[in-house]
């Protein structure tokens, strides 16, 4: 089969999946009215499959902030960090994002995917072994391939599992990187932190904790599942996003441990890439701010995410295991999740269509992402809808 053959056989079998008249993946936003608002086909559509967590796309500080900076510095840097692409507003929000975790060194990347692909890769070897939960991101499994490392997956959550493989490394135990989430993207549930340092620290392993989900959003700082816990002093690398609680586009990753600035000299995604944009760097700083700050804006997200999980809970709607900014409603069959997607979109609400084998356990997802920014009334007609189709679909 040619290069070329292998996209058609791609294209046929998505073709064979969804309906012919229904474009699900990459749907054309026209026009943005709003955090929560925007137009899709014409259509004044509800966003809930954004990870805007706490509502800061249209923040006036961080808006303020990015015209001031495209103002003075332009709209690009148009060279990596290692080459004219470091800005002093790089430094400045690696410095806040140290100071935000209380850890001496961090690195801000481009994106939150580059970051897993320069931490991993820079971490883990040839002779090293990688040790990931089976439901880790796209990001992270990328980041194992470009390192060499061997690979080694636990089933997800399950301590029992990961410690078997660990323990049957051996001495290579040592020379382990072990990778978890602080809250996973498809269903929305937390990693047993806990559990996983005691492992980590009586094996002598690295433990790198990816919060791109959950920073903003556990915490009372918003520091994510290491201050919900208090371990973060027990964790060697964090890696984050700023796309989802930030509001905008980059990646970082913060560390006690002094070697972290020597991956800027060995990573080849954070030396070949182009360095962030001024004004996107200088909403971030505006945003890490505001996220610091935002008690009452995580209190907000939490009462909307508890009272949408308990709705559908209640509906019989089978759900991840516990509520969260990330409400996954689990389907048997893509036809049924394709079904129940295109009832949302019909009713104007946007949510996120997952199938196999992004979805987990073969099953496919209709994944909802709540923001503080959903206004009572919002979360009501979501609750309402669902519940109709609750009655008249399956």
């Amino acid at each position: 089969m040619s290069l070329l053959d292998k996209l058609d056989a791609v294209a046929a079998a998505r073709k064979a999946l969804l309906p012919e008249d229904l474009d699900i993946f990459g749907t054309p936003i026209e026009e943005v009215y709003s955090t929560t608002e925007a137009s899709v086909g014409g259509r004044r559509i509800l966003f809930f499959g954004t990870n805007n967590y706490l509502g800061l796309t249209f923040s006036p500080e961080c808006l303020e902030a990015a015209h001031k900076a495209i103002d003075r510095e332009g709209t690009g840097t148009t060279g990596s960090r290692m080459a004219n692409g470091s800005y002093s507003g790089h430094r400045a929000l690696e410095q806040e994002f140290s100071e935000f975790y209380n850890c001496q060194s961090s690195i801000v990347f481009t994106t939150g995917y580059q970051a897993n692909l320069a931490m991993i890769s820079g971490l883990a070897g040839a002779n090293d072994v990688i040790l990931i939960d089976g439901d880790s991101h796209a990001s992270i499994y990328d980041g194992c391939k470009l390192s060499g490392a061997e690979i080694i997956r636990f089933r997800h959550n399950d301590m029992v599992d990961m410690e078997k493989r660990l323990k049957r490394l051996g001495e290579r135990a040592s020379s382990t990187l072990i990778i978890i989430e602080g809250i996973y993207s498809m269903l929305g549930d937390r990693a047993p932190l806990a559990d996983i340092v005691k492992i980590k620290n009586y094996y002598g392993s690295i433990l790198l904790l990816d919060e791109a989900h959950s920073i903003g959003v556990l915490g009372k700082t918003g520091q994510g599942l290491v201050e919900e816990t208090g371990l973060i002093n027990e964790v060697d690398f964090i890696t984050g996003t700023f796309s989802k609680s930030l509001g905008s586009i980059g990646g970082y990753c913060v560390s006690n441990h002094m070697q972290l600035d020597q991956l800027r000299y060995v990573s080849r995604p954070y030396i070949f890439t182009a360095s962030p944009s001024p004004s996107t760097i200088a909403s971030t700083r505006a945003a890490l701010k505001l996220l610091r700050d935002g008690t009452e804006l995580r209190n907000k997200l939490w009462k909307n995410a508890h009272k949408l999980y308990s709705s559908l809970d209640k509906q019989g709607y089978k759900l991840g295991p516990e509520p969260g900014p990330i409400i996954a409603t689990i389907l048997d069959s893509p036809k049924q999740a394709i079904i129940l997607w295109k009832a949302l979109f019909d009713q104007g609400i946007y949510v996120n269509l997952i199938l196999p084998p992004a979805a987990p356990d073969g099953k496919s997802l209709v994944r909802c992402s709540v923001s503080a920014a959903h206004t009572e009334d919002q979360i009501d007609y979501v609750v309402n809808v669902f519940a109709t189709l609750r009655k008249n679909i399956f």
